[in-house]
């Protein structure tokens, strides 16, 4: 191969965890997904995460070092999850310290938005820019910060919370005590609650699965009019949050990723007018506003490439 070692990232979701072997921005091998919701409490799927790692090791002897994207708080520089809102029995987890200790290898742990972020940065879209901003947009809304060619993490790590910035100040209340998040109001089920509301409200009854993202998707590329005006809708909030980062950071690109964003151009489209009726000169002029290179692998080989990163700086 080359001078560039093999690591692993492992992309920890709700759902499911997945583990590969990553060289460069090229998944070479995975272990099969480990179902997140069928382990009580932290230690019995920490042990099942470290099986699955000690068997891509197997068959992978130059591993040197594991990368974990995690979707909650993290404190990067101690490894440590302070809680995750899905899945129970995380809450102030070592999960460095754990990781290190059963496998013998160096461990990075971050937000699972930063890896995606991360991701696109090093190898996708965002490639060889140096002030950018990565939305990832799936049940709920993550994000992540590069500015001045660093990725910014934050007093307590916990920067790049797009999701969680207000679009209303007199909004829903969130899970945090903040009114009006981002994420409350474009997440895959509040969209499809949303689209729901709006079908009754024209004396249809519909089904859930039409309203989710992927059916109000089929039905907007027929030229559906509620489906087109619940894009458009999506399109306004996320302008929103994202005209307040571009005033805030100046970025020279948006990276929009994540399941909601597989919707193309039918969010895209009226994201981009929204957005830049909002802007003026330099934070319009220049600005990109691009669709993520990586789908559901961007944590996996996000998490890979930062763990890439901190074994380079420790050498």
């Amino acid at each position: 191969m080359s001078d560039t070692p093999l690591t692993i990232g492992i992309d920890f979701g709700g759902t499911t965890v997945k583990i590969a072997v990553v060289f460069q921005s090229d998944i070479i091998d995975q272990a099969p997904p480990i179902a997140t919701q069928d382990f009580d409490g932290c230690d019995a799927l920490i042990d099942e995460m470290v099986k699955m790692v000690e068997e891509l090791r197997s068959r992978h002897a130059g591993v040197a070092a594991i990368g974990v994207g995690m979707p909650g708080f993290v404190d990067f520089d101690r490894g440590l999850v302070y809680h995750l809102t899905n899945v129970r029995g995380w809450d102030a987890v070592p999960l460095k310290a754990i990781l290190q200790a059963k496998t013998g290898l160096p461990v990075v742990v971050d937000n699972d938005a930063n890896c995606m972020g991360f991701a696109e940065w090093q190898c996708g879209s965002g490639r060889g820019l140096s002030h950018v901003v990565f939305i990832t947009m799936g049940t709920g809304v993550g994000g992540a910060i590069i500015a001045n060619g660093q990725m910014i993490r934050g007093a307590r790590h916990g920067a790049g919370e797009i999701g969680q910035t207000s679009i209303d100040y007199q909004g829903r209340a969130g899970q945090y005590g903040n009114l009006g998040a981002l994420e409350d109001y474009v997440g895959n089920r509040e969209i499809t609650e949303m689209a729901m509301q709006a079908y009754r409200a024209a004396g249809i009854e519909p089904t859930e699965e039409a309203c989710s993202p992927a059916g109000l998707a089929a039905a907007a590329q027929m030229g559906e009019p509620i489906a087109l005006a619940q894009w458009d809708m999506v399109a306004r909030w996320l302008a929103t949050a994202t005209m307040n980062c571009c005033w805030l950071l100046n970025p020279e690109a948006i990276v929009i990723g994540g399941g909601v964003a597989r919707a193309g151009e039918l969010l895209f489209e009226p994201f981009r007018k929204h957005l830049f009726a909002q802007l003026s000169g330099p934070f319009k002029d220049h600005l990109m506003v691009l669709s993520a290179a990586f789908g559901h692998e961007a944590g996996t080989i996000g998490a890979a490439a930062l763990a890439r990163e901190e074994l380079a700086k420790s050498v």
